[in-house]
């Protein structure tokens, strides 16, 4: 029972610490900062708040309303398991990363469910308001996520010589993401590179239960 109670502690100040510190960045960027602009930290790091309608690292694939039902569901879904395997009291790690991947999940369903109502949008000429007297820009569910973090380490153009791409301008790592995304992909990372036997344990015994 204390090994559970322990467990789940644990899952709680993962989620709530994470869950926090996400949200704190992304009101700070949207009520300071003009859509796209950008504050270089150093060449191959920059805050460049930006939004978006789809997935994690701006993908956009569906639609805006299927997105955000879709995080919902598999938010319930993670959530789930998540009080399955620490009932099965299965390694702390896996916990962890399990918990960082609903952290994710939770804080970029937050933007896309409440965003659109509590803030007006933001403009290349305008820094958003939380609570605006004229209303929020997009109904509720129709929110755009937060993005700011932004890593471009390599810039530079392609050889001329190299076929097909000789003189495109290139970027490693373009994707401009949040702490939510982080927190997903670092938890994902992490189950397949350290904890991929759990997974197939995990299944199985919560089959059993």
């Amino acid at each position: 029972m204390n090994n559970y109670l322990t467990k789940g502690r644990i899952a709680l100040l993962v989620i709530f610490s994470v869950l926090i510190i996400d949200q704190i960045i992304k009101i700070y960027i949207k009520t300071h900062m003009y859509w796209h602009e950008s504050i270089r930290v150093t060449d191959w790091f920059y805050i460049y708040f930006t939004e978006n309608n789809g997935m994690a690292f701006g993908m956009e694939i569906f639609g805006k309303l299927f997105l955000t039902l879709f995080r919902i569901i598999a938010v319930t879904a993670i959530g789930w398991y998540l009080v399955k395997i620490i009932k099965q009291g299965l390694k702390t790690g896996y916990i962890v990363c399990v918990s960082l991947i609903l952290t994710g999940a939770l804080g970029n369903i937050i933007d896309s469910v409440f965003y659109g109502v509590l803030f007006n949008e933001s403009t290349h000429s305008q820094i958003a308001s939380f609570m605006p007297e004229g209303g929020g820009y997009a109904p509720l569910f129709y929110g755009k996520v937060v993005d700011m973090f932004y890593f471009p380490i390599i810039d530079t153009n392609w050889p001329q010589w190299m076929p097909f791409v000789g003189g495109e301008h290139f970027i490693f790592f373009s994707p401009i993401f949040n702490l939510a995304d982080a927190a997903i992909s670092c938890g994902i990372i992490a189950l397949l590179l350290f904890y991929s036997k759990y997974l197939n344990d995990s299944y199985h015994a919560i089959k059993k239960s």
